[in-house]
Order: C-alpha cells, then sequence, then structure tokens
C-alpha cells in the first residue's frame, strides 16, 4: 500500500509535491488556529466563573477537543468536502489544482489569524466555506463563463444552518437563564463572584460539564472541516490513491455485491432502469469483478470507477422508485459510498492534535472580548451554564445532521442573549463589531481566495486557465463533473 502512495506522489512534478506538503501543512495550521480561535470560547465560562484556573481550563479543554475529533465521525467533513465538487480539482490542470487547493487554504489562515489579532471572535466556518465558495466561483468564471463551480445546493444547505444558529443560540440561551430563575433559589448563581468566591460544588460541575460538552462538540464539528480541507488536497493531489477506499480488505468486494443487489432489487420490482443506471451498474461489477480491495484496481481505472459509483448514487436518488425500493437500497447505496466517502486515519489523529494542542495556546484576546465586552456586567454562574448548555446542545444536533455550524458564533450569541435576560445590558460597541465580522467574514474570504487564485494562477507556471500539465497522474484527464449528495461517513487509515 505505501508503494502504490508512493507512485502516486512520485508522479507529481518536484512542484507539486512542495505544494503538496505546503497544503498540508497549511491545513493543520487552520486547525490549530481554529483551536486557540474558536475553542477560547468553550472556556471562557469556567475562566469568569471562577470554576477553573487559566491554564488546567484549557488543557482540559484542549483534551475534549482532541477526543471530540477522534469520536465524532466525518459526515460534517463530507459537506465541506461536497461544496466544492471535488472532480473540479481533476479536471483542472494538476498545477492550477494545486494553486486551487493552497489558495483556500491561505485565505482562511490569513482571515482567523486578522480577527484573532483584534480580538473578534469570529466562526473559522464561515472562513472556511467562504474559501471554497471563493476559490470555486473564480475558477468557474474563468474556465467557463459560468458559476457551476459550486453545489449550490450544498451551500444553501450549509449557509441557512451557519446563518440560523446564533439566533438559536441568542434565543435559546436567554430562555433557559429565565427558566433557572424561576426554577433555582440560589440567588448566588444569579450574582457577579466576588473576590474570593468559588461557586457552589453542583454548578462548578455543570460548567465543568459544559465546557468539556462544548470543546467535544467543538472538535467534532470544527474538526471535522480541517478534515475536509485534507480531503480536497489529498483527492486534489493524488487521485489515484485517494480517489477509493483502498485501506480496508473486502471493500471492492462488498461494493461489487451491493451494485449487483441494487441490480436485482431495481428488476424485481420492475423499475425501469435509465442508460446511465445500466451502464453505471455493468461498469462497477465489471469493473470490480474478483477484485478484493480497491487496490486491485488498475490505476487509471480508480478514478472512473469512483464517478460510476457516484452517478449510480446520484442517479438512484433522482429516479422515481417507490418507497419500499428506496428503503431496499439505501443500506446498499450506504455501502457504495463508503468506497468514496472516508477519512484516512492519520488524518484524524492529525487534525485532533493539531486542534487539541491549538487550544491550549492564544486563547486569551477571544476570551477577554466574549466575557468583558459583550455585557456590561461581570457573567454570572447561571448565565456561564446557559450559554454554554445550548452551545453544546445545538453543536451536538448539528452533527448529528451532518451541518457545520460556528461555535464562536453559538456560544458568543448565548452570552449575549443571557445578557439581554439578565437585564445586564449589552456592549452596543462591541455586538456591532462581532456584528460587522459575522457580515463580512463570508464575502471577505470569498474575494480573498479568490484573488489568491487569481493571481497564483496567473504567476505560476502551468497553473493559467486552459493550461494542461502532461504527466503520469490521471489528474489531467478531464472527466464530467458529478453533482455531490447526502455524505456517508466511513474512516479509512
Amino acid at each position: 500500500m505505501l508503494n502504490s502512495f508512493w507512485q502516486s506522489f512520485s508522479a507529481l512534478s518536484l512542484q507539486g509535491q512542495l505544494f503538496f506538503g505546503f497544503a498540508l501543512f497549511v491545513a493543520f495550521a487552520f486547525e490549530f488556529i481554529n483551536g486557540f480561535h474558536d475553542t477560547a470560547n468553550a472556556v471562557t465560562t469556567v475562566i469568569y466563573t471562577k470554576t477553573l484556573r487559566p491554564t488546567p481550563a484549557v488543557l482540559f479543554s484542549g483534551l475534549c477537543n482532541f477526543l471530540g475529533v477522534l469520536l465524532g465521525g466525518t459526515a460534517v467533513a463530507f459537506s465541506i468536502v461536497n461544496l466544492l465538487p471535488v472532480d473540479l480539482l481533476i479536471e483542472s490542470a494538476s498545477t492550477r489544482a494545486i494553486v486551487m487547493v493552497v489558495s483556500l487554504l491561505l485565505a482562511g489562515v490569513i482571515w482567523n489569524l486578522g480577527t484573532w489579532w483584534l480580538g473578534l471572535p469570529v466562526s473559522s466556518s464561515h472562513t472556511l466555506i467562504g474559501s471554497i465558495l471563493g476559490v470555486g466561483l473564480a475558477n468557474s468564471l474563468l474556465t467557463r463563463g459560468d458559476v457551476s463551480g459550486v453545489n449550490w445546493t450544498k451551500a444553501r444547505d450549509v449557509g441557512m444552518s451557519l446563518l440560523i444558529s446564533p439566533m438559536v443560540g441568542f434565543i435559546s440561551a436567554a430562555v433557559l437563564l429565565l427558566i433557572m430563575r424561576r426554577s433555582l433559589k440560589d440567588q448566588r448563581l444569579f450574582h457577579p463572584p466576588g473576590e474570593g468566591d468559588d461557586p457552589p460544588r453542583w454548578i462548578r460541575g455543570v460548567l465543568l460539564a459544559t465546557c468539556g460538552g462544548v470543546s467535544f462538540a467543538h472538535g467534532s464539528n470544527d474538526g471535522q472541516k480541517g478534515m475536509g480541507l485534507i480531503l480536497l488536497a489529498l483527492i486534489g493531489f493524488l487521485p489515484t490513491y485517494y480517489a477509493l477506499d483502498m485501506h480496508h480488505a473486502h471493500t471492492a468486494e462488498s461494493v461489487h455485491a451491493a451494485a449487483l443487489e441494487i441490480q436485482r432489487t431495481l428488476e424485481a420490482d420492475a423499475v425501469l432502469q435509465t442508460g446511465t443506471i445500466a451502464a453505471d451498474i455493468a461498469q462497477v461489477t465489471a469493473g470490480l469483478q474478483g477484485a478484493d480491495s480497491f487496490a486491485d484496481v488498475p490505476p487509471d481505472q480508480r478514478w472512473e470507477m469512483r464517478h460510476a459509483i457516484l452517478r449510480l448514487r446520484n442517479d438512484l436518488a433522482a429516479s422515481p422508485l417507490s418507497a419500499e425500493t428506496r428503503a431496499a437500497i439505501a443500506p446498499l447505496v450506504k455501502r457504495l459510498l463508503g468506497a468514496t466517502e472516508y477519512v484516512p486515519l492519520w488524518v484524524v489523529v492529525g487534525v485532533a492534535l493539531a486542534l487539541g494542542i491549538g487550544t491550549t495556546i492564544g486563547y486569551q484576546r477571544i476570551v477577554v472580548t466574549v466575557a468583558e465586552k459583550i455585557g456590561k456586567t461581570h457573567m454570572t454562574y447561571a448565565q456561564g451554564a446557559a450559554a454554554e448548555v445550548v452551545a453544546a446542545v445545538t453543536i451536538g444536533l448539528a452533527d448529528v445532521y451532518h451541518l457545520p455550524v460556528s461555535t464562536t458564533h453559538v456560544l458568543s450569541s448565548g452570552v449575549a442573549g443571557t445578557m439581554w435576560a439578565n437585564k445586564s445590558g449589552l456592549q452596543a460597541d462591541t455586538i456591532r463589531k462581532i456584528g460587522l465580522a459575522w457580515a463580512l467574514t463570508l464575502p471577505a474570504a470569498i474575494l480573498l481566495a479568490a484573488t489568491l487564485f487569481t493571481v497564483g494562477g496567473w504567476l505560476i507556471p502551468g497553473a493559467q486557465p486552459g493550461n494542461r500539465v502532461v504527466n503520469s497522474s490521471p489528474a489531467e484527464v478531464a472527466v464530467p463533473l458529478v453533482p455531490a449528495g447526502v455524505p456517508a461517513v466511513g474512516i479509512g487509515r
């Protein structure tokens, strides 16, 4: 298996190999920055309610982030990947694809670092998604004169989750605090802690649990965004190695059997097969006949096999199947997608380490903004608990529905909601700055990524629109675009 990786890597030019290493470095750097940029929100409440001192608070949060990435699954990663059809990268010249990946990574890092320096709790989700949209739009406009370079259906779903989640955070945290005021009689919960005060033991436990919950949920959700970035780089640079999951035995055999079973199910139900469905089933079954692992598939056939599987999935989703037939083939389709939607284990562990370590560094700027500059009074125990409970639940639900949401916006809007409900008052200047950053992040990231990609495309030899780089990698072969659909979950090595 290692030989196969080195064969794919060696097919890249020296420039491509250097850019590949740089792209991976920047992708992991994005997650490292995400750690101290976003997770600062999770430790704000435990620090300012004196539940934990700063050092143990960030170490605890970093550990929970690490575990969240490891245990949180991979579905959100494919929501990110599917924003920009990966096939667009392969359709482009290999050098141009490299510039595209590096541009979106650099745009995310630049904006995140800039807003962190200003102490603004800006969403890394907005930044990442804007960067992906920027390179997709720029490439599409330059090469085809249209805006088809973005999966607009997936972009709409992601955009709605990012738009609604801050409202959910504000309203839910405010309502929860009001409920707590009516039902809990201990008035210490609703007054800012004084010098030398310690929170009641049970509220300390709640705040520790919610801090851990927010950190775990952040690791699960935001860690998967980092996985999505790295997958864009891996598939874009090394399509013959990462187009299919070659790391597990019997995967090809399982997909072959699933395709045959889908064919039998459609025939038994007398469903009229379109020519595309029939052709793709035939291609999958013929190409995988006798294969155990996808490593047994010749390298020059792997990308076409990936396309056949994705086309089959999309055509089945669009076909007028009965409810019974659709239910019968659902687990079979999931088996098909396990071949294309997986995350190598080293990527999961690497992202977990980057996010966890990043959490322990540079958190102070965002912590001060959230705790001291949103409201006009010091945060109370009840406010901290309400904001973090809402954040943990909201982000956890987003994981269930495979939606990327902003930890920053959910928790900071939750803090604002508790300040409003507590009649503590809001600092208009801070709210205005956060709101302005929220509004500008998406267009700024789009513009920054598009600019980097356009300039890089013209300055770097071989990356201009229409140019192609000749090498032994199938990345140079033009292939039709395949719309992305509902992601499946799978982890490879």
